[in-house]
């Protein structure tokens, strides 16, 4: 793959770009779900500080879960000495390029979205529900976005990538991909296209069942459920760990995705509020 793009004396990270890509396709179907439920809300502005707790939380998750990796990285990061601030920064961007939890990322954006959706208050409810109803707003923009960010963690090979395979669409990672293979030229699976792909899917089906009344919150239910069901199954093919049970961490945290789903998907169903688009905005 391509960790790295150069354009002259531009040297740019393919998975900056693409987590750039991943904001910007978010915030226009954002913008098109808030005019078509007539909410008051301005979509760069709650894309943008979602984007920044989602990286801040994937990345968190992911170094606390291997405190030993994180202690290494930051004595790495400092060893140029604080007499060299440029080399210590440089150091700490580099680090920031790869590992990231998606568990970690989507509590952080599901919190975020939640303050957003009480500063915001979309159809003038209370803060409660107004958290809510901003998550059931965001759930297309949230699988757009996800998964076109996953291509940026093909492209700059960050680990996750899949097994290796002799299957015919099997890829290669570059010599300078973060985090190699083993062999280091080996085929592997590209486990973010099989997520890129599940992802757009499932943001056209939101989208469509957007288009009529939802219970309040069922919309948030159908998401974590699907987006959990759709990592639990793609992890059977990716290098991670087996730790709990025969299952890596970001299995156990899917099925904890799914089971609050289901939850969520049941408990709306009783008595919950029905909203529905007043506005009908082209897909």
């Amino acid at each position: 793959m391509f960790p790295y793009i150069d354009i002259g004396p531009i040297h740019l990270g393919t998975f900056g770009l693409l987590l750039w890509l991943a904001a910007v396709a978010a915030t226009v179907v954002l913008h098109k779900n808030f005019v078509r439920n007539g909410v008051d809300a301005d979509a760069l502005n709650v894309v943008a500080f979602v984007v920044i707790a989602g990286v801040l939380g994937a990345k968190a998750w992911h170094e606390l879960q291997n405190p030993a990796d994180l202690y290494a990285a930051f004595r790495q990061i400092v060893a140029p000495g604080w007499s060299r601030p440029f080399a210590v920064a440089m150091d700490f961007l580099h680090w920031f390029q790869a590992g990231f939890a998606w568990f970690g990322g989507m509590l952080a954006g599901i919190a975020m979205l939640m303050w957003q959706g009480t500063m915001a208050k979309p159809d003038g409810l209370t803060s409660g529900k107004a958290a809510v109803r901003m998550l059931d707003l965001a759930t297309p923009a949230a699988a757009i976005g996800y998964g076109v960010g996953r291509i940026g963690c093909l492209t700059s090979g960050d680990g996750d990538y899949g097994i290796n395979t002799t299957l015919p669409w099997g890829v290669h990672m570059a010599k300078n991909a973060l985090v190699l293979p083993t062999p280091p030229d080996a085929l592997v699976q590209p486990t973010p296209v099989y997520e890129f792909l599940f992802a757009m899917g499932l943001a056209w089906l939101l989208w469509q069942l957007g288009r009529k009344a939802r219970p309040l919150g069922w919309m948030t239910g159908l998401y974590l459920l699907l987006s959990g069901v759709a990592r639990f199954l793609v992890e059977f093919v990716r290098v991670n760990p087996r730790l709990y049970w025969g299952m890596s961490n970001a299995q156990v945290a899917a099925l904890g995705s799914v089971v609050v789903g289901l939850i969520v998907m049941v408990a709306t169903r009783r008595g919950a509020v029905v909203v529905a688009p007043v506005v009908e905005v082209s897909s």
